[in-house]
């Protein structure tokens, strides 16, 4: 008779294995989705934050004036600026300083729409969501008497808490007159400025 040797794995080595995966997948599952939002809104801070330092730059450089508006048809040929920044913005060059892309006027940068889960809200109610760089390369607060942007809040489905690193969950962007921009995500900063 030939002895023959067995290869493979034991009832209670396959159930050991199986014990260890789903551990490592209780734990590891809930902080890759957290890391995910995370991400996410870093991402589209950091597109809102890189717009009006891409803005500022070139309207000194263009010796004309910038604008970034919110547009729902970003990607459009010819974009038209009105609707809410969730839905994408543009930033041109307006040469006549009327907030409209006219034919002519180049368009700098196109965003498409935000991901999925993220809220936008600014100190500006209503379809004008705009900020305007002289071509000094300061904000300009005197076109056609509509406020400009000075406030944005970023949030998603957690609102203002506190997430990794000391850091809220949501995110402000907070435009001076003179047009710098900084994005702030403390918890008490983003709660004074309006918070979720």
């Amino acid at each position: 008779m030939k002895n023959r040797t067995q290869t493979g794995f034991t009832l209670y080595e396959l159930l050991t294995t199986m014990l260890i995966v789903g551990v490592v997948l209780a734990f590891g599952v809930p902080n890759m989705q957290s890391f995910r939002q995370n991400s996410t809104m870093t991402a589209a801070a950091n597109d809102l934050h890189s717009s009006f330092h891409l803005a500022r730059s070139e309207s000194g450089r263009a010796k004309n004036n910038i604008t970034i508006c919110a547009s729902a048809d970003s990607m459009a040929a010819l974009p038209t600026c009105g609707g809410e920044l969730e839905a994408g913005w543009v930033i041109f060059e307006d040469r006549n300083g009327d907030i409209t892309v006219d034919a002519g006027e180049p368009i700098l940068r196109r965003f498409p729409p935000v991901a999925d889960g993220i809220v936008i809200t600014t100190n500006i109610v209503g379809p004008d969501k705009y900020f305007m760089y002289a071509s000094t390369g300061l904000g300009r607060r005197d076109v056609s008497n509509k406020a400009p942007l000075d406030t944005i809040v970023l949030c998603d489905v957690r609102g203002n808490v506190p997430g990794g690193s000391g850091k809220s969950t949501a995110r402000v962007l907070v435009v001076t007159p003179l047009g710098r921009a900084t994005v702030l995500a403390d918890e008490g900063q983003v709660a004074f400025h309006g918070g979720c």
